[in-house]
This record gives C-alpha cells, structure tokens and sequence, in this order.
C-alpha cells in the first residue's frame, strides 16, 4: 500500500510541477519579488497537501510563538535536512517569505528549477567558496533588509534518519554579519518520508522552532556550536527511537 501511495503522489507531483512550472515562468515576465514568491508557495501547498491525503503524512508544529513579530525582523532559519518535505514544508509554515541558499544546479531541474531561477534565492556555486559566501553576505542583507528571512541547511546535505552531519558556519557567519537572530528548527521528516527514498510512509513529521539566538558579538563558530546543540538534542527528544537504534548499532559494532 506504501508504495501504491507513493506513486500516486510522484504523479500527483508530476502533474501539478509542469503546468505550475510554465506559469512561474511566464508570469514572472511581468510580477516579481514577494508577489511572484506567494504564487510559488501555493503549489508548495498543493505538494504538502497531497502528502497528507495521498501518503498519510501530517506535521506538527511546535515553537512558531519564537518567530520575530516585526513585519521588517530579519532572521536566518537553520533547519535540520533530513528528506525533500521540509524543502517544500518550510515556506508554507512561515509568516514572511524565505530565501533559500542553494547550489546553482538545481536552477536547471526543468519546471521546477526554471521556477525557482525567478524568484530572490541565494544560488551558489560550490566550488568557489569565498566568492560563495560574499555573494550569500551581499545578496542576503539586502534581502533581509526587505523583512524576506534567510534560510539554510547547515549540514549542507539530507542526513539520515538517527545520524548527525557537519555543522558548517556560513549560517551563523551571515547572521553574525548582518546583526540578525538564528533561529534553530528540528524536523524529524526521516520518520516517513527517508532519505533519498521513493516509499514514504504515513505518520507526523515533528517542527519543533527554537528560540532566536541574537548574533550580535558572537563568534559564527561560537553561534554555531550553540545551534547544532540545540536542534540535535531536540532530534533526540523528538525521535528518540531512531538516535537509540543509531547508539546501539555502533555498541555492537564496537
């Protein structure tokens, strides 16, 4: 039934990306900026609503009182990677509109990536870091600057489920440059829809927000060190089940 399910939803997601895509385009031809961002977020909603019907999939939220008020409040959200659904989960939750910091292939992806290439996203190149992150700095103050929040995945990459990955600083260090809070997010997404995985399966995905941690005078690597502890120990509390399977694989192993 797992599976039936979740071809029904990469149909559903096929069908709804390619005409989706077109009109993102063509219609950024004339509309940009915040309004062009709202009309990518309802076919977000499209996606995560047919993963509630269609795969059994639910979120709960908790912590969304942490989130700055100001309708000009900068802030850089870091959120735990674990599959594609906080991807699409993030901008349907948040009250302002977010910049993700990506890397300049996925522009390519047809429909989807076309779609994303016309709206204010920070995308990068890699291979180039220090010219990477100036663009980040550069392009992301004067997006925070319009009250549009920064969002990051500071491991860099889709963890699996039980696992911890290298927290690296660009985050903190954007925050720390621009005088904004970080506000940490742990999302326990493996739970159902797994890494890489083409089964999902039904159950609820965890958003637990964390309080703001003001960045004025710290240290990025300082900031970080408090961001990493603060969502991997919340991944623990969420899901303890999967970090206890984790721990007792490397005890047997050891």
């Amino acid at each position: 039934m797992a599976w039936l399910r979740s071809v029904v939803h990469a149909l559903w997601m096929l069908v709804t990306v390619i005409p989706w895509g077109l009109i993102m385009v063509v219609s950024s031809l004339w509309k940009r900026g915040i309004p062009l961002y709202w009309m990518a977020v309802r076919w977000l909603s499209w996606a995560i609503g047919g993963a509630r019907m269609l795969l059994g999939i639910r979120t709960r939220v908790t912590g969304m009182e942490n989130l700055p008020t100001d309708a000009l409040a900068g802030a850089v959200l870091l959120v735990k990677h674990q599959s594609t659904y906080e991807t699409f989960l993030m901008p349907t939750l948040m009250p302002h509109p977010l910049a993700f910091v990506f890397k300049k292939e996925l522009i390519y992806v047809p429909f989807f990536g076309w779609a994303m290439a016309r709206l204010d996203m920070i995308h990068i190149d890699r291979s180039q870091r220090t010219k990477a992150f100036n663009k980040v700095v550069a392009q992301g103050r004067e997006l925070l600057a319009q009250g549009i929040w920064v969002i990051m995945f500071p491991e860099g990459t889709r963890i699996p489920r039980g696992q911890q990955g290298t927290y690296k600083t660009g985050g903190t260090r954007l925050a720390c440059e621009t005088g904004v809070p970080v506000i940490p997010i742990a999302v326990t997404s493996a739970r159902v829809w797994p890494r890489k995985a083409f089964i999902k399966h039904p159950g609820v995905v965890d958003v637990s927000i964390g309080p703001a941690i003001p960045s004025v005078g710290r240290r990025p690597d300082e900031l970080m060190r408090e961001v990493e502890a603060w969502i991997e120990g919340e991944m623990r509390r969420l899901d303890p089940e999967a970090y206890a399977t984790v721990a007792s694989a490397v005890s047997t192993t050891a």
